[in-house]
This record gives structure tokens, sequence and C-alpha cells, in this order.
């Protein structure tokens, strides 16, 4: 299967994209994954990337689209993939329409996990990191038994600033100021399924597979 996952963060889509990979035998294809591999590999495009990130700067869009290229045209696609954080544009989502016409792959699905603006905030805010041992915790899902302690060493507990409120609040608009077209887009075209991913972890998998037919 050719499938897209989409999801804002906190929406549980690393830990879905995983188990899919392994029930639909596919490869998970994350954005993260492929700079790595072309950067590793110093491919031409690795190499542009680079002087990009090396400068602190986004990575320019023909650059992404044509490391998304390469590993697509990799054999292990041919087979079927998992595409996890790309496009998160619409002339992204064009690009890839015709990377996959050249390389005779079409997709059978765009996957969105859905969760409620409030529950995603109340996911991301409450994750707290010990500054020993660097173990995770939640407030509410996951609450350290020591109070304010890690359990595993008794180091402190504090929230990352990436997990503070505003920036939580920062990451959701713009997620939702690129991806509200991106879903709009392939709901016209006939490819959007929805999931609630305010279920169990294993739920929302059950549901995934089931949309897909493969449950």
């Amino acid at each position: 299967m050719q499938i897209i996952l989409m999801g804002p963060p906190g929406a549980g889509k690393g830990t879905q994209a995983e188990k899919l990979t392994q029930s639909l035998a596919v490869p998970h294809i994350s954005t993260g994954d492929m700079f790595r591999k072309a950067l590793k590999e110093e491919t031409e495009l690795g190499k542009k990337a680079k002087s990009f990130m090396d400068q602190g700067k986004l990575v320019p869009d023909e650059v992404t689209i044509g490391i998304v290229k390469e590993r697509l045209a990799e054999p292990d696609c041919n087979k079927g993939f998992l595409l996890d954080g790309f496009p998160r544009t619409v002339p992204q989502a064009d690009a890839l329409k015709k990377i996959l016409v050249e390389l005779d792959m079409g997709l059978d699905a765009v996957i969105n996990i859905t969760v409620l603006r409030e529950i995603l905030i109340e996911r991301l805010t409450g994750r707290r990191v010990c500054k020993a041992c660097g173990a995770t915790y939640h407030v509410i899902f996951n609450p350290s038994k020591d109070d304010g302690s890690c359990e595993k060493c008794g180091g402190e507990l504090y929230q990352r600033n990436d997990d503070k409120f505003e920036t939580v609040g920062n990451r959701l608009d713009v997620y939702e100021d690129q991806t509200a077209p991106l879903i709009n887009y392939y709901r016209a075209q006939g490819l959007l399924l929805e999931v609630d991913g305010t279920q169990s972890m294993e739920k929302v998998l059950t549901d995934i597979l089931m949309v897909l037919g493969r449950e």
C-alpha cells in the first residue's frame, strides 16, 4: 500500500507509523530519516540540504522534493510505503503527485489522525523530563510516583521549552495553517480517510487498518 500519514503534533502519529509499517510490511519514510540518509550518503541533494541546515535555514522545497524522489525510487518502496511528514503544503503535494507519476506509482490513501486542539495542548504541555537521566513522564497520563522527582534516579523533573503552552500553541498554529488546505486537497481527490486519535493507541491502529480494508 502507498499511504501518507497526517496528524498534528501530539496526535500519536509516530507511534501509529511504527505499528502500521509492521502491519502493512512497508517502509516508514519520514522527512527526518530521508534527510539523515541523504546526508550520510553525501548525495548531491544531501550536500545541498546540509549547506542550508548548517546556516540554520529551512531547506527549500526543490531540495526536499528531490530527496523524497530519491528515497521513493529505492527498491524497498516497490511494495509500498508510508510517508510521514511529507507533504506539508499543497505545493509539496503537487510535486509529490508528479514524482509518483514519474515513478509509475500511485497513492492509495491519506490517513488523517484527528484530535481536538485542547486535547493536543493537554497532551503536549503535560510532558516532564528528568534532568539527570532523560526519562519522560506526563502529569496526567504517566505521572511520577515520586512527586516531582524521577522514579528511576531521583533526578529533578522539568518542562522543556518546546512543551510550554505558548510554544505548543505556535506549533499547532503552524500545523493548522499549513495542513488545513492539504486536508481539503486530498479530500477533493477522494483519498482522505480520517480516524479519531483520542482513542487508545490500539483502537486507533485498528480503525486505521479498518478504513484501509486491512482489518
